[in-house]
């Protein structure tokens, strides 16, 4: 038996109990492959939709929207605690076998797991399913033993300061997914994961449950995105897909996470495009590593979330003008693009997804003695597949864009009162929109060669 077997099946005992996030993309391998199809043709259709979208907007009774932010109770069940407590168990497992399994990013539970299991599926499921994250994080259930034991928070920390320490969080994750030599070195990803672990445990122990609800990463962004799901478990509540959205209130810091969660999502699809990589003078068909472009993609993914920040500002500033200043509607309309970055989210891994999935396939079929199945990217270079996986891609950012443009209408009427203006302010976003639905397109479009 293989070293890391022992320890997958350690993990994958636990993993049972706990609710199994779904599928997503390791960056053992990514989307490295020239895309050839006529997309011309659906790009115009994808931006043209959204603009009708847009246009729909204005011209809808004034009641017909806002209906989509009210929500209703329903029963949520229990056992919270155990379920987190199982996710620690999983947790360790994976960190074991992250140390003392196979190096193979492709064969070690670690990756796999976290890169196609977590990464992407589980963090795309959160805007369908709601925030399960609050459920399975690995510390919440020993943070309630160590209260039960008398540990009290010697620190208290603002909602302010914590949200400020999730932006933060967030930059420096983005910074280890896109700028790091070797994210899906088992060791080397066992050895952070064991100290972001740790961290936010010490973390959740000095400064109490706030850490774990707003300065903790994932549960930051796993917020953010189940915000976009019909459901909400805190409180036990449901209404129409982006409801909590429209309601949500915060810190600055909270309120521009999204746009921070989508400049970095952009990116991430750029940093891999002919063009980023003809601006760096690297011919993309001889790429010389991820160790040669650490520092421009660190560089490049500050300014990206700078120029997306910029623009956005800008749209909305415009629309103050047009419809008279009304204070706080810039951090009010910010989280309207969470469908946008759930969308790319989803769109940017899907190739690399059906290359990775087959990898943790074959993990499980070894552990319980089947055959694996074998690895094959043939359908890369069918195109008709290829245009199947194009099109889901591009429906996917065009269905976050109309929806974006929906809440960001909702929001505006109750910012500003009258239908009027709340159509004139959001001319300027509503036009940032259809250009960045083309812009989307045309990234998914392009050919990527790191």
């Amino acid at each position: 038996m293989k070293r890391w077997d022992a320890a997958s099946i350690s993990f994958v005992g636990a993993l049972v109990l706990v609710v199994w996030p779904g599928a997503a993309v390791a960056h053992a391998t990514d989307q490295a492959f020239v895309l050839l199809l006529p997309t011309g043709v659906y790009t115009i259709v994808g931006v043209i939709a959204v603009a009708a979208t847009f246009l729909l907007t204005v011209i809808l009774p004034h009641g017909a929207v806002p209906a989509m932010a009210r929500s209703r109770k329903f029963v949520v069940p229990p056992g919270k605690v155990g379920v987190s407590l199982c996710a620690t168990a999983v947790l360790f497992g994976l960190l074991f076998a992250g140390l003392y399994g196979s190096r193979d990013p492709t064969a070690n539970p670690l990756p796999l797991v976290f890169w196609t299991l977590f990464w992407v599926a589980f963090v795309s499921l959160s805007g369908f399913l709601g925030n399960l994250w609050a459920w399975v994080n690995p510390w919440h259930g020993l943070l309630r033993g160590l209260v039960l034991m008398g540990v009290q928070p010697a620190f208290r920390l603002t909602e302010r300061a914590a949200d400020t320490i999730a932006v933060l969080s967030l930059l420096a994750f983005a910074g280890f997914l896109l700028a790091d030599p070797a994210p899906a070195d088992p060791a080397r990803l066992s050895f952070f994961g064991a100290l972001y672990w740790g961290g936010t445990l010490l973390g959740a122990a000095i400064c109490g449950p706030v850490w774990l609800q707003r300065a903790e990463l994932f549960a930051a962004l796993l917020r953010w995105f189940g915000a976009l799901s019909a459901l909400r478990w805190e409180g036990g509540r449901m209404g129409w897909p982006g409801w909590q959205v429209v309601t949500a209130r915060g810190s600055a810091a909270y309120m521009l996470l999204p746009l921070v969660m989508l400049g970095t999502g952009s990116f991430d699809g750029f940093n891999e495009t002919f063009v980023w990589l003809g601006w760096l003078g690297i011919n993309p068909l001889e790429f010389p590593g991820r160790s040669a472009v650490q520092v421009a993609n660190t560089v490049g993914l500050l300014a990206a979330i700078t120029v997306l920040g910029v623009l956005f500002f800008g749209a909305v500033a415009l629309g103050q003008v047009l419809a008279s200043p009304v204070p706080g509607a810039t951090l009010r309309l910010a989280p309207t693009v969470l469908p946008i970055a759930l969308a790319y989210h989803i769109a940017h891994y899907l190739p690399g997804f059906l290359v990775e999935i087959q990898y943790v396939a074959g993990m499980f079929a070894r552990l319980i003695g089947l055959e694996p199945p074998v690895v094959t990217t043939g359908f890369f270079f069918d195109p008709n597949l290829v245009r199947l996986i194009w099109i889901g891609q591009g429906l996917a950012v065009v269905v976050g864009h109309i929806h974006a443009i929906y809440l960001a209408h909702i929001v505006a009427l109750d910012i500003y009162g009258t239908r009027r203006r709340a159509v004139l302010s959001q001319v300027p976003l509503g036009c940032f929109m259809i250009a960045y639905t083309f812009f989307g397109l045309w990234l998914l479009a392009a050919p990527k060669g790191a």
